[in-house]
């Protein structure tokens, strides 16, 4: 390969010249726990929304509320692009130590806000932090998995992300009527401040990383620059990905905000339209678990497009009025099994395609670009609800996104030519 082209090969992950890299359960819990303050900070704001709302804390109202949502998750999607850069060039350890460093002091500080601009300020700041840590700890868990293991470890680490969701529901209700709606800021910022410490004992960097880097200091080799991404071949294959996360995180954030509404307007009881919500995310969970093995064992591409196939029919089906309430149940774990597994075999699917000198950056991209659907997605659920037309076409209009991610990964090449195997 000359010395003016970017290269896109890498060792197989989790491997050095001294054979394969010693493993233990220190890394994976590490990046768990990374992206289970992903799963706190979605739920953590419609948490303490009802105790701001009722106590007028600060003078928020729901318009300022909404702003604090939104500034919030344009603050995720921000940090995501932002970091894929710096943790290609300075490493996977120090990236995501510095984010959890970041978005633990600022949503700590979030508790002390004394009104709503230095509270949406830090709750914009925090997410650059926030949003940052996932596509670092995708990238390194990618090349800390055994070979022919990544879309499992993928899978398995993003289940952090639900019960991070999960816990963080179950504290607000012991938390807030005790302490106030400011101790669930403390206890976010607090988690992610005491496993700073334990990173910085047992997390090593990734050795794949440490391998790409050393590298690039031969005279006849260039390392790839992340600018590659945005140009030629690469460029068609980026937008693919790109349009893919967006759809995927579109669906995710649209299901979770409107679901028991849309429910609702079908005819079905509030307490059925709540227990459908759960069922939903048990659903994503259980997904999680099968996505990643069936990825491993079919393919990346394979596999993210039979999961959005399949993620379509299941939410056009939930437009048709069914009697039976085990049937529905049933349907709506199986769209949450597919809808929700779909979005991380898209990231699993870009650990795959490139190699270590720009997975970060490629990741960090697919996450931002993602993040936009986050917020497109409960938009677009609040117009239909508003116009009176959630159901049965907020289903269909799902059902589209999850095509449209489809027809977005079939111009993408299963594997790029000298690229991660």
């Amino acid at each position: 390969m000359s010395s003016t082209s970017p290269r896109f090969s890498a060792s197989p992950s989790g491997t050095t010249a001294q054979g394969p890299a010693r493993r233990d359960f220190w890394p994976v819990l590490l990046c768990w726990l990374a992206v289970a303050l992903d799963g706190f900070d979605l739920v953590v704001l419609g948490a303490v929304i009802p105790t701001l709302t009722k106590t007028h804390a600060l003078g928020f109202d729901p318009g300022s509320l909404t702003t604090a949502a939104t500034v919030g998750l344009v603050g995720v999607g921000i940090g995501a692009v932002v970091i894929g850069p710096l943790t290609d060039r300075f490493g996977r350890r120090a990236s995501l130590m510095t984010c959890i460093a970041v978005f633990s002091v600022l949503t700590l500080a979030i508790a002390w806000a004394p009104n709503i601009a230095t509270f949406v300020a830090l709750r914009f700041l925090a997410g650059l932090g926030l949003g940052a840590c996932l596509p670092t700890a995708l990238a390194y868990m990618t090349e800390y998995a055994r070979p022919g293991r990544r879309g499992s470890a993928v899978t398995q680490m993003m289940t952090g992300y639900h019960v991070g969701a999960v816990l963080t529901a179950l504290l607000a209700i012991v938390f807030i009527p005790r302490f106030g709606w400011e101790a669930m800021f403390v206890v976010g910022g607090g988690a992610g401040l005491l496993t700073l410490p334990v990173m910085w004992a047992k997390l090593p960097e990734s050795s794949a990383f440490l391998e790409a880097r050393g590298k690039t200091v031969s005279a006849t080799e260039q390392p790839a620059r992340p600018s590659a991404l945005l140009r030629g071949r690469l460029l068609r294959v980026s937008l693919g990905i790109w349009i893919a996360s967006f759809m995927g995180l579109l669906l995710v954030y649209g299901l979770n905000t409107w679901l028991p509404q849309i429910m609702g307007a079908a005819g079905y009881s509030l307490g059925d339209s709540l227990g459908l919500l759960l069922a939903l995310n048990l659903g994503a969970v259980a997904g999680l678990l099968l996505a990643g093995r069936v990825s491993d064992a079919r393919g990346n591409k394979r596999t993210v497009l039979l999961w959005f196939g399949v993620s379509a029919v299941f939410l056009a089906l939930l437009s048709v009025k069914l009697e039976s309430p085990a049937v529905v149940y049933a349907a709506v774990f199986l769209a949450g099994v597919f809808v929700f597994s779909a979005q991380v075999l898209v990231y699993a699917f870009v650990g795959h395609l490139f190699a270590a000198e720009v997975r970060g950056t490629a990741l960090g991209l697919a996450a931002g670009v993602g993040r936009l659907g986050a917020i497109v997605g409960p938009f677009l659920g609040g117009l239909l609800v508003s116009a009176g037309i959630a159901y049965p076409w907020g289903f269909y209009a799902f059902s589209v996104a999850a095509v449209l991610a489809v027809l977005a990964l079939l111009a993408v090449p299963a594997h790029l030519r000298g690229g991660s195997s």
